[in-house]
């Protein structure tokens, strides 16, 4: 959290077991599924470690595929015992330092719409029906290059906008214009009031300015998790 978190190198097992922060149902605060009943799958550990993080990705356990699944099923239920949260959302950390192709292919297999979120910089050969959203993150001054093998899968990039912090103030070409790729911009959450107003301005001017679209973390609106 908040840049302090252990960087961690991409892992390469059979993806039988995983690393998990937690499994937990909630509804989908950000991007191009914004308001789907969602189940969220957070993977432990990050290949990056950005200052404004506010996740917590490190207090993760070993967990059997088996039991990830058993635990979907369950969660993705309603209290009558419906399955009502079709969208699975794989999130971290950095899910891609993970093998998860079995995990996504087992959630398909089972009819779920499954979601990834990831910084950009890891490949992994996921499923074509696996949505692929990409949060790019900036380094010493710079967008961390995108992969090139990942870029033709990606669904939507999802920028995160400041008005004070200036590798976010603006945003650059990383492949989004080449293959045609819709944008959204994000404020940063920064724990200050007034902050997050100038955030919010300063997004929507740039969305006006681009012709973007703007994207709220509707979950700490609605304050859920």
């Amino acid at each position: 959290m908040f840049g302090k978190n252990k960087i961690l190198k991409a892992e390469s097992h059979d993806g039988l077991n995983l690393d998990i922060q937690e499994i937990f149902p909630t509804f989908q605060g950000e991007g191009p599924y914004v308001g789907h009943p969602a189940l969220f799958i957070r993977l432990g550990g990050c290949n990056l470690a950005c200052s404004f993080c506010d996740t917590e990705f490190e207090s993760y356990k070993n967990i059997p595929l088996t039991k990830i699944i058993e635990e979907v099923l369950e969660l993705s239920k309603n209290k009558d015992g419906k399955t009502t949260k079709k969208l699975i959302v794989i999130t971290g950390g950095e899910p891609l330092r993970q093998p998860i192709e079995k995990l996504c292919k087992e959630l398909l297999k089972l009819d779920y719409l499954v979601q990834v979120e990831t910084n950009g910089t890891l490949f992994r050969n996921l499923p074509e029906e696996v949505k692929i959203i990409c949060s790019p993150k900036v380094t010493n001054g710079k967008y961390h290059k995108i992969r090139q093998d990942l870029l033709s899968r990606i669904d939507a990039f999802k920028f995160i906008i400041s008005s004070t912090n200036k590798d976010y103030i603006n945003i650059s070409e990383i492949g989004q214009s080449e293959f045609n790729i819709p944008v959204y911009l994000q404020p940063m959450e920064e724990y200050d009031e007034n902050k997050n107003k100038d955030n919010l301005k300063h997004t929507l001017s740039l969305c006006e300015k681009l012709g973007h679209r703007i994207s709220l973390q509707t979950h700490k609106i609605l304050e859920i998790q």
